[in-house]
Parts: C-alpha cells; sequence; structure tokens
C-alpha cells in the first residue's frame, strides 16, 4: 500500500486516478482548494495549492509519492510549467532526514514522435489554443528532463493523442517518446486505461526520471 498525496483530484483524470488508486488499497491524500468538492471521496481530503511549494513540501511529507493531474481547464496553459516547478522545489525542500516521495506527472502527448518521424503538435489544423496546450506540456517535460533521478524520482505519463472517458480494460501498451497507435494507426485511451497505467506506475516504479506515453 503506497501513501500517495494527489494534487488535482477533482479534474477528469485525476478523479479517475484517485478512484483507481483508492479501489486497490492505496492510502489517497487528496490536496485541493476547495476541500468540500470531494467531501464524499473516500479520500483524505486536505486544502493546498500545487503553485506553492510550501504547500507542496506540507502535502508530499510523509508520503510515498505525490502525483499532479492538475490541468489548466480554460486558464493560462502556463500553469503546467509553474505546477512542475513547485512540485519539484516543494519536494526538494524535504530532507536530508525526511525521505523525499516520489513524483509523477501527468503530461500531454503532442511532444510524441509520430510513426512518420514528425512530433504530435507539428500537424497541421490544429486549433491554436490546443498547440499551446501541448506546448506547455512540452515546456514542462523539458523542465523535468533537467531534474536528477538522484535528486527526485520523478516520472511524466504522456497520453495517446485521443483520451476521454469510456471502458476500464486494465489492458494497453506503453513506449517512451513515440506515440502508441493501433493497427489502423490510432492513437487512443480511455482515461479509466490511462488511470490504470498511472497506478500502475505508482506500484511498479518502472519509469524513474523518464516520460513514457500508453494507448492501445
Amino acid at each position: 500500500m503506497a501513501k500517495i498525496a494527489l494534487f488535482g483530484a477533482t479534474g477528469t483524470i485525476g478523479a479517475r486516478v484517485l478512484h483507481e488508486a483508492l479501489d486497490r488499497g492505496h492510502q489517497v491524500t487528496a490536496v485541493v482548494r476547495d476541500p468540500a468538492k470531494l467531501a464524499a471521496s473516500g479520500a483524505e481530503v486536505v486544502p493546498g495549492d500545487v503553485l506553492d511549494p510550501h504547500s507542496v513540501a506540507e502535502a508530499a511529507e510523509g508520503r510515498d509519492v505525490v502525483v499532479s493531474a492538475v490541468g489548466p481547464g480554460s486558464g493560462d496553459p502556463g500553469i503546467l510549467v509553474a505546477a512542475a516547478k513547485s512540485l519539484i522545489g516543494g519536494v526538494c525542500t524535504l530532507g536530508p532526514d525526511v525521505p523525499r516521495p516520489r513524483v509523477i506527472v501527468v503530461g500531454g502527448a503532442g511532444s510524441l514522435r509520430t510513426p512518420d518521424g514528425p512530433l504530435v503538435w507539428e500537424a497541421a489544423g490544429i486549433p491554436e489554443p490546443l498547440r499551446a496546450l501541448m506546448h506547455a506540456h512540452g515546456e514542462a517535460l523539458d523542465f523535468l528532463n533537467t531534474v536528477p533521478v538522484e535528486e527526485v524520482r520523478w516520472s511524466c505519463l504522456s497520453p495517446a493523442a485521443q483520451i476521454a472517458p469510456g471502458t476500464r480494460t486494465g489492458t494497453y501498451r506503453l513506449a517512451l517518446d513515440d506515440l502508441v497507435v493501433d493497427e489502423d494507426g490510432d492513437s487512443h485511451v480511455s482515461v479509466e486505461d490511462y488511470a490504470v497505467a498511472l497506478v500502475d506506475e505508482i506500484e511498479r516504479d518502472a519509469h524513474a526520471g523518464k516520460r513514457f506515453t500508453i494507448g492501445y
């Protein structure tokens, strides 16, 4: 059983990570700005702000893993970079006598390499707001890649090109920087199976210091 601090537990992905982890018997503390939103979730709920390194440190102390499923919603995509820096900064304030937890970040698909070679975000016809979101995820990943794994054991899980609520199958394929596509060339995954893969990573610690991705 892992002790998990989860930021972004009220979002589409975060809510499913929360339930997947609880269903497996993990101890989850949901860190949210408004605890009333998760009053009936079955998790411990505490107030906190992923953009405040001190708040991150408070949430991280005594936990095995800190997960960030925070997204910008309709706001500034720059929150993704700020959140990544705050997460690492907060965790790094712990020690030397307090063990630092691992950090797992929900990433984006834009910087994945397609089977033809270009990156996903280089495709024509992508709406500019979506392209800006993709690049913000890319900047957050660029920052994480500067963090030595000896300092913080971080991982970043990028989704398939298409991710939406659906069915939990428990079956998926993983890759590192290459988009996972099926036999028809489509890249997709349900949010439920994305959550399965993320909690699998919590349990296995298989991609420390790496970005990896999922698809069917």
